[in-house]
């Protein structure tokens, strides 16, 4: 392991090199991203929030529709949340957003419009933690702020062979002393994209491309042989299981009845059909849905069969969802929570995806 005792001896390599190598890579290989076709904070700011836990690929079209949608702090600032959580709908983690929207909020309000320029301010700002802070600093403002996150914190762990567990906090804070000695001050903006570019592209999680890279000389784990053991991670708890049994249920108007989750919580604010833990070593599925149902929402339906099993897994739990079909034989007494919508009305509301998947499911059948 390399020795990290006092900021002088991070670095086993001639900064200015591995500066030089790094950059003239990217600015060969960058690819062409929407975020990356001007140096707007609050385009920076929005693509960062969306690939915290997100594929680049899986990200592209969502930015490009939010931004047609929201082009403006001023535009995000003002929106409703039902229409900003409808444009986030399949990103999960719907917290990022609506702590984004916060602090966009914030933004318009206490400076103009203009999103702050200091590690101080923008910090302070709902849902912006240090790598979001060091990203937008960097690359909007070309501010020399360390930006670490999975990607950075890989290769760095193999290039100065740091055996410490990345999982843990502490871990981290040592990973941004070290791009903060290894930062280039003339362009922080291309050595951070270019470190965030290196580890989804070269310096990957299982078969580093080793040979492509454009830093392999200053690389100790290369050099020992052992990048395949790099970075240390200890394992996280495997999530929980549990069987929940849902409802898709249609009035004599070809209605469907809707819930809305929450303001708190889990997947806080979004719609989705009725649903309840099943307890089967209790009674029924079929029969917990219906009393559920009379309980809750007050309403007597007739259930037909089991029409499709939906999984959708989450970081603590995995939920196992069967769902059937039915029908309301009874006036559904609606409210702000509980309302019976036409499928083009449906289209309007934002779903988590295991609701989305069971609608398609639904529309299949």
């Amino acid at each position: 392991m390399s020795n990290n005792n006092g900021n002088n001896n991070l670095l086993h390599f001639d900064k200015t090199e591995f500066q030089h190598d790094l950059i003239s890579w990217f600015e060969e290989e960058m690819r062409s991203l929407p975020w990356r076709e001007d140096r707007d904070p609050y385009k920076i700011w929005v693509s960062e929030i969306m690939l915290q836990q997100t594929r680049v690929d899986t990200v592209i079209p969502y930015f490009t529709r939010f931004i047609e949608k929201f082009p403006t702090i001023e535009a995000l600032a003002s929106a409703k949340e039902e229409e900003v959580l409808k444009a986030w709908e399949g990103l999960g983690y719907y917290s990022r957003v609506r702590n984004l929207q916060s602090a966009v909020k914030e933004v318009h309000e206490q400076y103009k419009g203009v999103v702050p320029n200091t590690p101080k301010e923008i910090s302070s700002l709902k849902g912006v933690g240090p790598y979001t802070t060091g990203a937008i600093l960097s690359i909007a403002y070309g501010i020399p702020e360390p930006a670490v996150d999975g990607n950075v914190m890989r290769v760095f762990s193999r290039i100065c062979s740091i055996w410490e567990d990345i999982a843990k906090s502490k871990t981290r804070v040592l990973f941004e002393e070290i791009v903060r000695e290894a930062i280039s001050i003339e362009n922080p903006s291309y050595f951070n994209q270019a470190l965030m570019e290196l580890g989804a592209l070269i310096c990957t999680p299982t078969s580093p491309s080793c040979l492509l890279c454009p830093v392999r000389e200053h690389c100790k784990a290369f050099e020992e042989g052992v990048q395949a053991e790099l970075p240390v991670k200890s394992k996280k708890k495997a999530p929980k299981p549990l069987s929940m049994v849902a409802a898709v249920l249609v009035d004599e108007n070809e209605k469907l009845l809707v819930h809305k989750r929450p303001n708190k919580g889990l997947l806080a604010n979004l719609w989705e059909f009725p649903n309840v833990e099943s307890q089967p070593d209790y009674q029924s599925p079929k029969e917990t849905l219906k009393q559920f149902l009379e309980k809750e929402y007050e309403v007597d339906v007739d259930l037909g069969g089991a029409f499709t099993t939906i999984q959708h897994v989450f970081s603590h739990i995995v939920w196992n969802i069967t769902v059937y079909k039915g029908t309301i034989k009874t006036e559904v007494s609606e409210r702000e929570d509980l309302k019976t919508l036409s499928l083009t009305d449906l289209n309007e509301l934002a779903f988590p995806v295991s609701h989305q998947n069971i609608l398609k499911a639904f529309l299949k059948d």
